[in-house]
């Protein structure tokens, strides 16, 4: 087998990525339950970001794919690793996430563990993986992909498609979607402002009234 790099990606407008990191991620699962990346937590304390997969697929031990998509990082990607179901290694440590970050990439998200972590720590680079571990990668150019479909914790990752994140976790949305689901987003996102659940609750008002639970029967 050799290498395959996909066709580069439209990217989508600003104003769509900017809408994301004014959400929370929790947002989307008052919404739905599809997007959500099972198992992956971020390496260390990040803010929120949002930004278009750069997409890699690796063969377990051998990260190649890794290193050639880093000439690939357009500002605003984020990097996102599928392992081939390897969670014990790491594909992506601090040396990578700073060259990420020196070219523009906003996170990165990796269906393994990763290593490095006081560094990453330091940069405030956003990284989720499923863990820590000291066994990493190598390069050993055996075979890999890049702007390709690939899974992350249970979810399709196309190239382009939102990924976002923030201290819950992080959440994919399919590039064709992404302007309609960013205006629902905010949409429920003024709205439960304006609902100001404890504030009325503290005015007396039960929460389930406040909410509509209680216009609903329980079983």
């Amino acid at each position: 087998m050799s290498f395959l790099i996909g066709s580069d990606f439209k990217r989508p407008d600003s104003e769509v990525v900017d809408a994301f990191t004014r959400v929370g991620t929790a947002a989307l699962g008052h919404l739905t339950d599809f997007g959500f990346p099972r198992g992956l937590r971020p390496v260390a304390p990040c803010g929120p970001f949002a930004g278009p997969a750069l997409t890699v697929k690796i063969p377990h031990v051998d990260s190649t794919a890794v290193h050639r998509a880093m000439s690939l990082i357009r500002p605003g990607d984020v990097v996102v690793i599928d392992q081939s179901g390897d969670d014990r290694r790491s594909s992506f440590g601090g040396t990578l996430a700073g060259i990420a970050a020196d070219l523009g990439a906003v996170a990165a998200v990796c269906d393994g563990s990763t290593n490095d972590v006081e560094e990453i720590r330091e940069l405030g680079f956003p990284v989720y993986s499923r863990g820590v571990t000291s066994l990493t990668t190598r390069v050993l150019s055996l075979e890999g992909r890049i702007n390709v479909p690939v899974s992350v914790g249970g979810v399709v990752v196309m190239p382009g498609d939102i990924v976002f994140g923030d201290g819950d976790g992080i959440a994919v949305v399919p590039a064709e979607e992404a302007a309609e689901i960013a205006g629902r987003l905010l949409r429920f996102e003024d709205e439960t402002a304006r609902l100001d659940l404890r504030g009325g609750v503290r005015a007396g008002t039960a929460l389930a009234s406040l909410t509509g639970a209680d216009r609903g029967g329980l079983g």
